[in-house]
Formats: C-alpha cells, sequence, structure tokens
C-alpha cells in the first residue's frame, strides 16, 4: 500500500510540474518562429516558443523540450515602442535570436553576441535583422 502511495505521489507530482512548463503569465510572449536559430550555443529548430523573463539578467525559451534554455541578457532601450517582437541577426542562413521586446515598453533585453556570431561579423558576413512577432 505504502509503495502504491509514493508511486500515485510521484506521478502527481510530474503531471503537475509538465504542466506548469507550459503554462505562461503576464509578460511571456508566444511565439511562433519560421526558422532554426542559434541561442547559447544551442541551435533550436522552427517551432512554438514561449520566452519568459527568467530575473533582471536572464530570459528562459521554452520550446517543446522543457525546462527551455536560459539565456544571459542585459537591458536595452529603443526610441518608441513598436510592439513585441523577436530580433534575429541573419548571417547567410544562420540566425541568432539578438533582442527580445514588448509591447508598450521602450525597455527590453538584449542578448550577448556569442563567439559564433562575432566571427561572422569579423569577417565581414552580410548581416540582415529579421523580426518575428508573437501570436495573437
Amino acid at each position: 500500500m505504502k509503495t502504491l502511495w509514493i508511486a500515485l505521489c510521484t506521478a502527481l507530482l510530474a503531471v503537475a510540474s509538465s504542466a506548469s512548463m507550459g503554462q505562461t503569465s503576464p509578460g511571456d510572449m508566444k511565439v511562433d518562429v519560421p526558422f532554426s536559430f542559434v541561442v547559447e550555443g544551442q541551435t533550436l529548430p522552427a517551432g512554438h516558443y514561449i520566452v519568459k523573463n527568467s530575473d533582471e539578467a536572464h530570459i528562459r525559451i521554452v520550446g517543446s523540450n522543457p525546462p527551455g534554455v536560459y539565456v544571459a541578457t542585459h537591458a536595452a532601450v529603443r526610441s518608441a515602442s513598436d510592439g513585441s517582437m523577436l530580433v534575429f541577426h541573419r548571417y547567410g542562413d544562420t540566425y541568432f535570436l539578438s533582442a527580445v521586446w514588448i509591447t508598450g515598453n521602450t525597455s527590453g533585453r538584449e542578448l550577448f553576441r556569442s563567439q559564433a556570431e562575432r566571427e561572422l561579423a569579423r569577417n565581414k558576413a552580410a548581416e540582415e535583422v529579421a523580426e518575428v512577432r508573437p501570436n495573437k
């Protein structure tokens, strides 16, 4: 009986924790990214993501594989709010997540450029900017 009770409690905790991973909070952004992209040295596939504020210096990007990726960021300011979006730097077929902006805010979060992105920029690869808006 005790073993059955422990198994039941463990199963309930697993279901509760996996359900909470997909939940959103105010300020979270749900977005469908139509291309694979690089963040924190990992290439994430095209797909549905939730971008969450983790703390003042990090965001968390959650896709189909919780717990997601924790990303170091720094504060950024723009002159006017242009709506919520993810901003990517593109070099050829490679996209790097660059910034996260939220509607109504002139402040947002920028990511630090990775070694790979800095190397592409240093080699004078053509950089383009791509914006992805959240789901309505």
